[in-house]
This record gives structure tokens, C-alpha cells and sequence, in this order.
């Protein structure tokens, strides 16, 4: 299966193409730059260097959430794009468990941390047997020292990665931050975690926030 990914949740836009096991291209910029100015782009240009059409994807997968909500509107939107103009199906990844995916390599507790605002952080943990990972937790928004409890009662190593994890990780000796090539988030870890998942209707895509939304707190 040749997947497309998209990662906009965050400062990095990212795109990667899978197929089955074989990373076979991948691209990203971490940008101020509005992801709609750039996104298309890089994805273009990372096609036409691995000699793959859009019409060839078979599954498109995009960044649900939670992170940036202009972001997240504007890689979904892509992704919803192509999928109902082409009729094939998408995935919306949360951005927490594509995170992880991107740590796979390493056995144990996983926890990927993204700062939310003040002391709070969107998180998950999950386990990792070195080949796929599997989820711990659901995906939550807790204040740092919560968080730091958490992971504590594990009574294990944990890795974490996210823009969050070095705040997090100097909490505990017990916490270890994941190095700069896996810290943020990536469209491979998206298209990683696509593959476990079940497929969607463009129409049915959307972003999963977490916080209220500046819109929904104005109709209270």
C-alpha cells in the first residue's frame, strides 16, 4: 500500500510516502511560514522526485490533532482534497501516536509531550516492543506535574519526544528525551501509524483539538 502522509500540527510542515515497510521519500521545514503557502509545494516537489503521481496513492493520511488549529485545518484540508477528487480513502492520525511511531526503535514506555499553553501539556504513553507501538493511554492535556506522576508510577525508563520533551524530561531522572532527529513531528510517523489504522471517508475527517476552539468559547 502507498501511503501519503501530512503533518501540520505544529512549527514543522512535513510530508512522507510509504509503501508497505519502504520509507520512500520524505520532506520537512520548520518554518514561521504559513503551512498553506508551503505545504502543496514540498509534497509536490517530494513526488516528483520519487517518481510517484497523486493518482497512484492508495491511502492519504493526515495530523488530526491535537496541536496548532490553523495547521491542522490546513493539512486536513489538503488531505480531504485529494481523497474525494481522486475517490480514494483517508486516515486522521493523531499527532501524539505519530510522534511515537517515530520512536519505534527503542523498547519500552513512550510518552510523546506536545506544550499546550502555560504548564500544560497534550500527552499519551505508549509501549514499544522495538518494531510497532501500541497505546497506553488515551490522548489527554495535563499539567506538567500531573504528568510527571504518571510517568513516575511506570517504575521504568520512559523516552519522550514532542517540543515538550526536554521540559518534561528534566522533571526525572527516570525521563529521557528523545534525540533532535525524532523530537518533532514528522509526516513519516503519521504514515507509520496510518497503517494500523481503519480507513475514512474524506467527509468524514476532522480535527480532534482537545481545548475549545477560539470560535466555541465566543458561542458560550
Amino acid at each position: 500500500m502507498l501511503i501519503l502522509g501530512f503533518d501540520t500540527s505544529g512549527s514543522t510542515a512535513s510530508a512522507a510516502l510509504l509503501r508497505d515497510d519502504l520509507l520512500l521519500a520524505q520532506t520537512s521545514l520548520y518554518t514561521k511560514r504559513t503551512h498553506s503557502q508551503i505545504m502543496l509545494p514540498l509534497c509536490r516537489e517530494m513526488l516528483k522526485h520519487a517518481e510517484i503521481s497523486v493518482e497512484e496513492i492508495d491511502l492519504f493520511a493526515a495530523a488530526n490533532g491535537p496541536g496548532s488549529y490553523t495547521g491542522l485545518r490546513i493539512g486536513l484540508a489538503a488531505v480531504k482534497g485529494m481523497a474525494f477528487a481522486l475517490g480514494k480513502p483517508c486516515v486522521g492520525v493523531s499527532t501524539l501516536s505519530g510522534l511515537a511511531w517515530l520512536m519505534a526503535g527503542t523498547q519500552g514506555k513512550l510518552c510523546s509531550v506536545i506544550h499546550a499553553r502555560q504548564s500544560l501539556y497534550y500527552c499519551a504513553v505508549f509501549e514499544s516492543d522495538g518494531t510497532a507501538v501500541s497505546r497506553v493511554t488515551e490522548d489527554a492535556i495535563l499539567e506538567e506535574t500531573a504528568l510527571a506522576e504518571l510517568l513516575e508510577s511506570y517504575h521504568a525508563p520512559v523516552l519522550l519526544n514532542g517540543d515538550g520533551a526536554e521540559r518534561i524530561a528534566a522533571l526525572s531522572e527516570q525521563f529521557t528525551a528523545a534525540p533532535p532527529h525524532l523530537r518533532l513531528q514528522s509526516a513519516v510517523g503519521i504514515a507509520l501509524a496510518a497503517r494500523e489504522l481503519p480507513h475514512q471517508d474524506a467527509m468524514t475527517l476532522a480535527a480532534s483539538y482537545l481545548q475549545e476552539t477560539q470560535a466555541e468559547k465566543l458561542r458560550r
